[in-house]
């Protein structure tokens, strides 16, 4: 079984064409196909938007009965199909469950006039599953006989580029058991692990990989050891394990903030406090320092060199899901730093004003995966 890469991403929400519209306008993502009951695609809608190599499903369900309608009830807008490129989708899928998988949907061939794309899927995580999808012929034909395609309109946004990896918080108790799940099902292997504390707050975190390197997996869980933190608010507001963030990868961090501030895109804050010793802790970095502060973007430096990453605010009624954009510079963790980083900063800030130190609980919020 080789398992390439992410192939796409579905969110089930509410309202697609709404979601269509942000994802759009603010992200720069282009409508390419779309599929519904015309299609054979009953009880759905779906909008299928690319931007350069990221792909995207969102499907609103028709019916109280169908299966993106009782997501978006239970857990509101999100995440819930994570696909995955394979050369072989009817052997991956007998591989898989074999291994102990859930089978969820058996192999099912969709044939166009110059493509076929042979898809299945079986369980992953909490609510979300994975699609296998095993691709002949042209791919730009998304889903042939399924979804009608559309050269989007306009040339190319290139303001993002892929997605880097998928943040997944799961309740306390469960991460080890997640992790060797993926270890012995999927057969990812381990690539980071880290326990992070801050604030009062704790979480452990374990970063799982496909032997490919396309697929990467942050999996958080929260210390109960510890006051309750952010990973126990998402796990409260969306009713269990899901995606936190979505890490989008881009060439120009800078560029690409700049121009999604101009479109409405809202991103969480740093202190300034945070950027008077940014280059004792992390090096040199070669970007304006005051464009850095200005937009807010956080640096963090490991091994191989140094990422830039941003996160958005939520931009769903329950405050659960967001993105990251990061830029890799060498760099191959996830900006675990910065969460020190920020907390400190904000203190000294607090502390310059003659605030309580009480005040920065919840300041790292987002930050470290």
């Amino acid at each position: 079984m080789d398992i390439r890469s992410i192939d796409h991403i579905e969110l089930f929400v509410g309202d697609a064409r709404q979601a269509a519209f942000y994802f759009g306008t603010a992200l720069g993502f282009r409508l390419c196909g779309q599929g519904g009951p015309e299609t054979g695609l009953g009880g759905q809608r779906s909008l299928l938007l690319r931007q350069a190599d990221i792909r995207m499903v969102l499907t609103s369900g028709l019916t109280a009965e169908h299966r993106a309608s009782a997501y978006v009830q239970r857990h509101g807008d999100g995440i819930a199909v994570v696909a995955l490129e394979v050369d072989d989708a009817a052997g991956a899928y007998a591989e898989l469950v074999g291994r102990g998988a859930t089978p969820v949907t058996p192999p099912t061939t969709f044939t166009g006039a110059d493509a076929e794309v042979v898809t299945a899927e079986v369980a992953g995580f909490g609510d979300v599953l994975h699609r296998l999808v095993q691709r002949r012929g042209d791919r730009r034909d998304f889903l042939p006989g399924a979804f009608e395609s559309a050269e989007p309109a306009g040339g190319a946004d290139g303001l993002l580029a892929e997605i880097d990896h998928l943040a997944i918080c799961v309740p306390p108790g469960q991460l080890d058991a997640t992790v060797a799940h993926y270890e012995r099902v999927f057969g990812f292997a381990q690539i980071f692990t880290e326990h992070i504390e801050v604030a009062g707050q704790a979480m452990n975190s374990t970063v799982v990989q496909s032997p490919s390197g396309r697929v990467t997996l942050v999996l958080l869980e929260p210390d109960r050891g510890h006051r309750p933190g952010q990973i126990d608010a998402f796990l409260s507001e969306h009713a269990g394990a899901g995606v936190q963030h979505l890490g989008l990868r881009t060439d120009d961090i800078v560029t690409a903030v700049g121009a999604l501030r101009e479109r409405g895109v809202r991103f969480a804050g740093t202190p300034g406090a945070y950027y008077d010793d940014l280059e004792r802790r992390v090096g040199p970095v070669d970007a304006p320092l005051d464009r850095l502060r200005e937009l807010s973007i956080l640096v963090d430096r490991d091994h191989g060199g140094q990422l830039l990453q941003i996160f958005t605010e939520s931009m769903h009624v329950r405050r659960t899901l967001f993105l990251e954009l990061i830029e890799r510079r060498g760099a191959l963790t996830f900006g675990s730093g910065n969460i020190k980083a920020l907390y400190e900063a904000k203190e000294r800030e607090l502390a310059a004003a003659g605030a309580t130190p009480a005040v920065v609980a919840g300041t790292a919020q987002g930050v470290g995966a």
